[in-house]
């Protein structure tokens, strides 16, 4: 049987991430795993994610969760380092 963490590790997605698109998208997180590990295949796809994570922390920023919105804007820097020379 395969856990979550099974399938994250499997994923070209950090915990982090596929956390972040769940919160963004209001939605389950193997259903977050699923979309992101598509999206995260294509250029088109790994904007939209960058979008998805960066526009979540600028939310949080607005909301007054400062903390969290910090927390996003490490993981929306990670997944630019790791996306930027594939085009990102």
């Amino acid at each position: 049987m395969l856990t979550l963490r099974d399938c994250i590790d499997f994923s070209d997605l950090t915990e982090e991430e596929v956390l972040a698109i769940a919160e963004c998208e209001h939605i389950p997180l193997v259903t977050a795993l699923e979309e992101g590990e598509c999206m995260v295949h294509t250029k088109n796809g790994r904007k939209q994610l960058a979008v998805m994570i960066k526009g979540q922390a600028e939310m949080c920023e607005r909301m007054g969760n400062t903390v969290h919105a910090q927390h996003l804007n490490r993981v929306y820097d990670a997944f630019m380092r790791r996306f930027d020379s594939k085009n990102t």
